[in-house]
């Protein structure tokens, strides 16, 4: 389920601050921006790294980590030009570092 509670507080925010109801529509475009994660920047969101939602499963985001770190090893371009092994090489290490965001926030639960 996607978050909403960004949505509900933005209209009520710029509803009470313009005091009109043009404000609400614009607090719920900043709700709507929160919620979905635009304002974030990319290396701060670990689920669009892996490409998931924020709702997929542990075997999910295992098996889609498998399949990308597969995908985007170094090892695997050992031998190409080294443009593409460090290509490689920063695409893993993003990889690694977002899986082990979405691990470390889910065993804190």
């Amino acid at each position: 389920m996607k978050p909403w509670y960004g949505k509900l507080l933005g209209f009520i925010a710029g509803w009470l601050l313009l005091r009109h109801p043009v404000g609400g529509l614009i607090g719920l475009v900043i709700g709507h921006a929160f919620d979905a994660d635009w304002l974030l920047p990319q290396r701060a969101a670990p689920y669009r790294v892996l490409g998931l939602e924020r709702g997929a499963s542990d075997e999910d985001i295992d098996r889609t980590y498998r399949k990308l770190m597969a995908q985007y090893h170094p090892d695997r371009v050992a031998n190409a030009a080294p443009e593409l092994q460090e290509q490689a090489a920063r695409r893993a290490a993003e990889i690694n570092a977002a899986y082990s965001k979405i691990r470390g926030k889910r065993r804190g639960r």
